[in-house]
């Protein structure tokens, strides 16, 4: 996944550190992503949904607000509403550059930001939220006893996730006068609301609160047992699989013509995980997968493994093939079975004469209907047809080359 790292300027001049991830290939959508109160860009969960939406051709811009992480400014200063504001110019920037953001993503406060940020970006026609208050005021419990300090001397130094911030009366009196259910009511675009009923930071509640208020098309999808943070890798996982999922459905993707030889486009195989194994799948902008290894082989078992991946494509075009022909004669096939099993054996034991091993795979086909022995034994014998058997029996060549 290209990442380019560039700043623009907020909403008061300040200059604003972002990553744009890049699809490795045509931007066929661009995404927008605030992060959560205090934290920055770089969280596992913004970098992972990042990379499965540049996966399947959406650039992401992701950025830390003013006076976070590598951005300019004082936190200090700031309020909800000037992260609302350093979104619309987020935005704007993206516009410039003729990719115009068509989904807002949203985590925690920024879920709410991202909420009162849509009417101020006209481009937008999906937005998505993680586990996002639906009152701006609901931050306020993290430095509640530094509350009448930051009202008499207007400032207050707290701690929030161990680190040192400047709370100033600005930002307290903005969340506490900032409604959103207006907001919410008026979106005017398609939303997808996540949130984890047991988080102890936002509870479930919000999440109810924003889908009453919001106008169909709308969505909700529990995040189970993940924190607020979403810290676990296969929570992280599942929000993005979620996601990407759900906005193929509002956000429209217009994929190129697939390259001479290649009738079927590119599979796209990226690492997702440097520490084991974890793979991401994208074969065009809509089909995705994830392959991994056992736990026993060091993956994480979060996905098929390649030879599973292959047992799998021969065994469904071999019901793909059997099913062609039934159809074809009117058969009453009503119903098809293939399992199909990898191994290394001997040549000599699968009655080879070559030495060494060879791949085995064992497939063992039901067909259910009313048919006789004859029709049976004819689809047994049109299963050894199918294009991936023949493949898998033959000798398919393969040419690597080495991209830049």
């Amino acid at each position: 996944m290209p990442t380019e790292r560039i700043t623009f300027a907020g909403h008061d001049g300040s200059q604003l550190a972002a990553r744009l991830d890049l699809p490795d290939g045509p931007v066929l959508a661009t995404a927008l992503f605030a992060h959560c109160f205090t934290c920055s860009k770089d969280i596992p969960a913004a970098r992972r949904i990042s990379a499965r939406l540049a996966a399947m051709g959406i650039a992401v811009l992701r950025f830390d607000f003013t006076g976070l992480g590598h951005s300019d400014g004082e936190f200090a200063n700031t309020t909800f509403t000037s992260n609302v504001e350093d979104l619309i110019k987020a935005a704007e920037y993206l516009a410039g550059r003729n990719m115009a953001p068509s989904l807002l993503i949203g985590h925690s406060l920024g879920g709410a930001a991202v909420l009162r940020a849509r009417a101020g970006i006209p481009s937008i026609k999906a937005v998505v939220t993680l586990g996002a208050p639906a009152d701006p005021g609901h931050v306020s419990h993290h430095f509640e006893a530094a509350l009448p300090e930051i009202e008499s001397q207007g400032s207050a130094e707290v701690s929030l996730g161990g680190r040192p911030f400047r709370i100033g009366k600005a930002f307290v009196e903005d969340i506490s006068e900032t409604a959103l259910t207006p907001a919410i009511a008026e979106l005017k675009a398609a939303l997808l609301i996540l949130h984890a009923p047991r988080d102890s930071t936002v509870s479930i509640d919000n999440a109810s609160t924003i889908f009453m208020a919001a106008k169909h098309p709308k969505s909700f999808v529990t995040l189970d047992n993940a924190d607020h943070l979403i810290t676990r890798a296969q929570d992280a996982d599942y929000a993005a699989d979620v996601i990407t999922a759900w906005v193929s459905r509002y956000v429209k993707l217009c994929p190129p013509a697939p390259p001479p030889g290649a009738p079927e486009g590119v599979v796209r195989v990226t690492e997702a995980d440097p520490s084991g194994f974890l793979q991401d799948i994208q074969s065009g902008p809509r089909h995705h997968a994830v392959a991994d290894e056992p736990a026993s082989y060091g993956g994480s078992d979060r996905g098929m493994s390649p030879y599973g991946f292959v047992s799998s494509g021969l065994g469904a075009c071999t019901s793909m093939t059997i099913r062609m022909y039934a159809r074809r004669k009117r058969w009453p096939l009503t119903g098809i079975t293939v399992d199909v099993c990898h191994d290394k054996v001997h040549a000599q034991d699968a009655g080879l004469a070559s030495e060494g091993k060879v791949d085995q795979f064992r497939r063992k086909i039901r067909l259910e209907g009313p048919l006789d022995a004859d029709q049976k034994a004819k689809l047994l014998e049109i299963a050894d047809k199918c294009p991936v058997h023949r493949t898998l029996e033959g000798s398919a060549h393969i040419t690597t080359e080495l991209l830049q």
